[in-house]
């Protein structure tokens, strides 16, 4: 669950801790006292987009942070390993993200700085929140193919999987043939350029690091008149009379008295030894170094020759030896495929033809699991509707082949279209009275009756995607009475699953939350800011008053706030499990 949330700065925000348990908690307020920047917040620490425009106005940034108390059996860990992050589960989670004034953005994971990506990733793992606008989502057919999917992970998910492989495999293929297709009348201009330049390269008989070996060739015979003087007027030098002969000398000595003084003399003669032999070293390979000079005009010429040589096919295809062997690979694979154009063509074909058939015997598996899994989905959705006062719903997910008459490809007769999600296309078809004919839902259901839809799904892919909490804004707009107590008594029941937050105006949900926090506006100092408050017993009556009476709260309306509270508490204790 979510155990903690503190934010710092955040629009009319200015610092606000809350802590939160596990259950049904409902956020109410006047409209416009700030309840969606708690959503925000959240919304920002699942890894929502931000911008400087949620930094309070005069202040360098806006701070989130969410600590989360999750199971040792929850998926993130393991997202939380894979991704290189830290992660214990006998411990908490901690979330932090901060957004600046210059519209910068930093993400932690128990400390770890992390990407918006990653900080997506295991935000959505967490925390699924739900707007008003997520009905328009149920009345975009697009994203119930989605929706179906989510539902049957268990059995969709690995043949998603393996198809969306074997999807990719085929599109590698096909567009490989269809470029080498395209290409066939520029194909033989290429094919002699590429003949030309491999002649011209094979020609060279190039040796990797070639040029580099030539060039120091070249600078020593360049210099070898002026190597020859210098070298052997060194030799000259050091061993004449002058260099070796007179180091001798000097230390014949010093040997004849070193005996007369071991403790200062001795070490004196072991270093002019060593220097003896050093020098004597040195100048024996000055002298082997000298006889070894050549003096060779034709092979210096030779080596201006091949150097000017490589220069020239430096200039054409790389800056050294081993980038013009490399393009010379490059270009004798591609003169080898144009060569062997038709004979490619052919494999490519078989090859694609071979992907393109595991690939239709996966989509079919594919779609068969969903057809099974949308009657399930049915049922389930019309159970949960009945719960909601909609208990003449019929739902149907109806599915059907993605026909393209004009490019598809050939299956079971007729042309259909292959997409990375499979050959289906899914939409959810509603009857809200019976003798009524299914229809789309954007033609059916009305606002009410979305949110009560929306609803039964929310409750149902809470059993399967494992998210600890879910939160609701405002989705009971449009709904007043039976239908509105409906709500509340399914959110209370999805709360004993998971963790759910409501922002609502309507009493009938309020009531039934297990914790209620009022969020509202005050001044302070001529500025304003939204302060956060969890609500006991009196508060709760006060509150709950004012929603069902507005500005004035009376004898009347307290009277009825206690009475719904009442009655609420009987009808959680007769809907809770044994032992709780």
């Amino acid at each position: 669950m979510l155990a903690t949330l503190s934010i710092r700065n955040l629009a009319v925000v200015e610092s606000v801790d809350v802590q939160f348990f596990p259950g049904f908690h409902v956020l109410t307020g006047e409209t416009g006292a700030g309840k969606s920047i708690i959503i925000d917040a959240l919304g920002l620490a699942a890894g929502g987009r931000g911008s400087a425009d949620l930094v309070r106005y005069g202040c360098d940034k806006a701070e989130i942070e969410a600590l989360f108390d999750l199971t040792p059996q929850h998926p993130v860990w393991e997202t939380l390993e894979r991704l290189g992050i830290e992660g214990h589960p006998e411990e908490h989670l901690l979330i932090r993200r901060e957004l600046t004034a210059q519209g910068k953005s930093t993400s932690r994971i128990n400390g770890q700085l992390v990407n918006l990506s990653m900080l997506r990733e295991v935000g959505e793992q967490l925390i699924n929140i739900h707007g008003q606008h997520e009905h328009q989502s149920l009345l975009r057919p697009d994203r119930h193919l989605s929706l179906l999917d989510t539902y049957g992970s268990s059995v969709i998910g690995p043949l998603k999987q393996r198809y969306q492989e074997q999807y990719s495999s085929y599109l590698r293929v096909d567009k490989e043939l269809n470029e080498l297709l395209e290409t066939s009348q520029k194909a033989y201009q290429m094919l002699d350029m590429y003949r030309y330049q491999l002649e011209e390269i094979a020609a060279a008989k190039l040796r990797t690091g070639e040029d580099e070996e030539l060039g120091e060739e070249r600078l020593k015979l360049s210099h070898s008149e002026k190597m020859m003087d210098s070298v052997s007027g060194a030799y000259d030098i050091l061993f004449g009379a002058s260099g070796l002969e007179s180091i001798s000398r000097a230390l014949n000595r010093v040997e004849d008295v070193a005996g007369y003084d071991e403790k200062e003399l001795k070490p004196i003669l072991e270093q002019l030894q060593s220097a003896y032999y050093q020098l004597e070293d040195a100048v024996f390979q000055l002298r082997d170094y000298r006889d070894g000079i050549e003096f060779n005009p034709d092979r210096l010429s030779e080596i201006d020759d091949r150097l000017n040589t490589i220069s020239s096919l430096r200039r054409k295809y790389g800056d050294n030896v081993e980038q013009i062997l490399e393009y010379y690979k490059n270009i004798e694979k591609e003169s080898n495929l144009l060569e062997n154009k038709d004979e490619h063509l052919e494999k490519l074909r078989e090859e694609r033809e071979i992907l393109l058939q595991q690939l239709l015997g996966t989509a079919e598996e594919l779609s068969k699991a969903r057809r099974n899994m949308a009657d399930s989905l049915a049922v389930q959705v019309e159970h949960e509707l009945k719960d909601l006062q909609m208990e003449r719903t019929s739902l149907e997910v109806k599915i059907e082949l993605q026909l393209d008459p004009s490019g598809g490809v050939e299956y079971g007769g007729q042309k259909i279209r292959l997409s990375r999600h499979g050959i289906d296309s899914v939409e959810f078809l509603i009857s809200p009275n019976p003798g009524e004919p299914l229809r789309p839902l954007a033609k059916i259901a009305s606002g009410g009756e979305m949110s009560r839809i929306m609803l039964a799904m929310k409750s149902i892919f809470a059993r399967h995607d494992q998210i600890p909490v879910l939160i609701f804004d405002e989705v009971d707009t449009g709904v007043s009475g039976r239908a509105a107590q409906s709500i509340a008594e399914k959110l209370f029941i999805l709360a004993r699953s998971c963790q759910v937050f409501s922002i609502t105006h309507l009493p009938q949900v309020a009531c039934m939350a297990d914790h209620q926090y009022l969020i509202e506006k005050r001044l302070d100092e001529g500025r304003t800011m939204t302060q956060v408050e969890p609500l006991q017993e009196k508060g709760r009556v006060e509150e709950l008053a004012r929603m069902l009476g507005g500005v004035e709260i009376t004898k009347k309306t307290l009277h009825h706030a206690q009475e719904m509270l009442n009655l609420a508490k009987a009808q959680k204790a007769s809907r809770q499990p044994a032992g709780q």
